[in-house]
């Protein structure tokens, strides 16, 4: 019992540690710093709703410290219980007709926001459509119009919104880039559409927000923002067949014997693992790990290790093997 009852004497300790880890964090993850015009108004909606709550808390409060100061009982006060107001309508249509002009307040521009947000793009031409498809733990994305295909590393011009097209291919999972915009659920069966836009060169951390297996906090990807010259040079180049160096040749044989059937290497292709063209110039190993030979040595000998309950088989190579796997990788560059 005593020692519950010292645990009053933690509670600077504890209210420092929380003032001290709010400044932890990532500015390309905060949905508090936008980067794009979604991310605004969203946050603008955000700002909004706190404003109208923290309005009511100040009201209540000195509205309750002023009654406690003004109405308390006084030395000679012979009545125990202070004048009623019930029944009166004046009080009645002040305390109904406030909220619901605060509630007008928020409601308009939510709903305003809501259908804006939502707006479908896929047909705008001046718009960039692709197609996003969730797997147990990774992300495949699809530009139609551009005929290439590419997973992990969404690579976007700036200044241009992106339309998506969202779905999944097992379980409900859920699209978020927070710095670019709020949320969108993938599911099986069933389509999703939702646009973003960047305002600035720069690389955002994506991840799933929705619980769908061992590894969901591992289900991260990254969008890459760039000019729109540069981005078209990207596609360009994922367009152009890789030249796979004689040194690498070996490890692309053993690559065609036990990883083909899962990972296409070419523009366009789609399987039941990432479509690998240009992997070497990606920005991190399945998503998670630095992009070197360690990384990818520990992802192919064991990727359960790495990634629990992902699909990937361990294929049951020797480690020579494998090291002329990563060489022939490493030689998937985008030039």
């Amino acid at each position: 019992m005593i020692r519950w009852q010292n645990l009053w004497r933690f509670t600077p300790l504890f209210g420092l540690m929380m003032l001290l880890l709010t400044g932890c964090g990532d500015q390309t993850i905060s949905a508090l710093k936008p980067r794009g015009p979604v991310a605004r108004d969203q946050l603008f909606l955000m700002k909004l709703s706190f404003g109208i709550m923290l309005l009511v808390v100040v009201v209540v409060f000195v509205l309750y410290l002023y009654v406690l100061v003004r109405f308390r009982k006084k030395k000679g006060d012979k009545d125990i219980i202070p004048k009623q107001v019930e029944g009166s309508h004046t009080l009645e249509i002040i305390w109904t007709v406030i909220p619901i002009i605060l509630l007008l307040i928020l409601a308009v521009p939510t709903v305003q926001y809501t259908f804006k947000l939502l707006e479908d793009h896929r047909d705008n031409k001046e718009a960039l459509h692709v197609k996003v498809t969730a797997h147990a733990f990774w992300w495949q994305f699809e530009y139609p119009e551009l005929g290439i295909a590419t997973a992990q590393d969404l690579v976007i011009p700036t200044n241009k919104k992106i339309a998506f097209e969202l779905t999944a291919s097992d379980v409900k999972h859920s699209f978020w880039v927070p710095s670019l915009g709020g949320k969108m659920d993938t599911n099986p069966g069933m389509t999703n559409v939702y646009y973003l836009q960047a305002d600035e060169v720069d690389v955002f951390k994506g991840k799933c927000a929705e619980l769908c297996g061992a590894s969901h906090s591992l289900m991260d990807f990254k969008v890459k923002s760039m000019e729109q010259a540069d981005f078209d040079q990207w596609v360009a180049k994922m367009k152009t067949p890789t030249a796979i160096p004689a040194d690498a040749k070996k490890g692309e044989q053993i690559f065609k014997d036990n990883c083909l059937s899962c990972h296409a290497v070419n523009t366009q292709g789609l399987g039941a693992g990432p479509n690998l063209n240009g992997f070497a110039s990606r920005e991190l190993v399945a998503g998670i790990l630095p992009h070197n030979e360690q990384s990818l040595k520990e992802w192919i000998s064991d990727p359960q290790s790495v990634k629990p309950g992902n699909k990937m088989p361990t294929v049951g190579l020797k480690d020579d093997e494998i090291s002329e796997v990563i060489k022939y990788l490493y030689s998937l560059k985008l030039k």
